[in-house]
């Protein structure tokens, strides 16, 4: 007896929850962002916290990596504990988001990556510092200073798996710098808080998009069994 088709069908099935699992991600991103804009505190409460679960969901259907999967969730617990106003919540959170990093960078692998990228990102992150060091409260200056050399680390590594997440690295930098002066009190733009989860779940998804991307490259090949069979968004 061939095992053909019944060797397909838990990819069948698996399949058919990858547009549903998308659409539900990008509405409860508009959800949450409207929330913010807006001021509702409910929204953003409600949404929030669902946003990483349906993108890992989706990252899940699509076959992806592990890690990818990993890194969504740990960036999931920064979500929940950044909702709560204390000090404490916001380490937590922090050092969910830095787990979440070390997963990516563990995803990315060794492949080498460009030189002038990181001359750039090692600048930027030094002149930040630098103009940020006094502002900020300081018992939270190393373990801030930790968290962005990191955070600086997984951005420039991430051009390893192609453009779209070279630009979710780059807009995930982007967002943590955008809360980083809000504790320095450094003047912000109009509605700063939808800035920063504006760039945070774009940064996300294009960094999905390109560990899903076929051909992308880590650990030295190629990554999740799901390329066996290209599947669109």
């Amino acid at each position: 007896m061939s095992a053909g088709p019944l060797a397909g069908r838990p990819m069948d099935r698996r399949e058919r929850f990858v547009r549903p699992l998308l659409i539900a991600f990008l509405v409860a991103c508009a959800v949450d962002l409207g929330g913010v804009l807006t001021d509702s505190g409910i929204a953003h409460l409600v949404a929030k916290p669902l946003l990483m679960p349906l993108l890992a969901a989706y990252a899940a259907a699509r076959r992806g990596p592990r890690l990818l999967i990993a890194a969504l969730l740990c960036g999931w617990v920064g979500d929940v504990f950044l909702l709560a106003d204390s000090d404490t919540a916001f380490l937590i959170g922090m050092g969910g988001f830095a787990a979440g990093h070390l997963c990516y960078l563990r995803l990315f692998g060794r492949a080498r990556g460009a030189l002038l990228p990181g001359i750039l990102y090692a600048a930027v992150l030094a002149v930040f510092l630098v103009l940020l060091w006094g502002s900020l409260p300081a018992g939270l200056r190393i373990p801030l200073a930790g968290y962005s050399l990191l955070l600086t680390a997984m951005a420039y590594r991430s051009g390893v798996l192609g453009r779209y997440a070279a630009a979710g690295g780059a807009l995930f930098l982007l967002s943590d710098a955008l809360i980083a002066t809000g504790i320095a009190d450094w003047p912000q733009l109009p509605a700063p808080d939808f800035w920063v989860m504006l760039t945070y779940v774009a940064a996300q998804f294009l960094l999905t998009l390109g560990a899903l991307a076929p051909g992308a490259k880590g650990a030295g090949g190629v990554i999740g069994a799901y390329r066996e069979r290209s599947i669109s968004i």
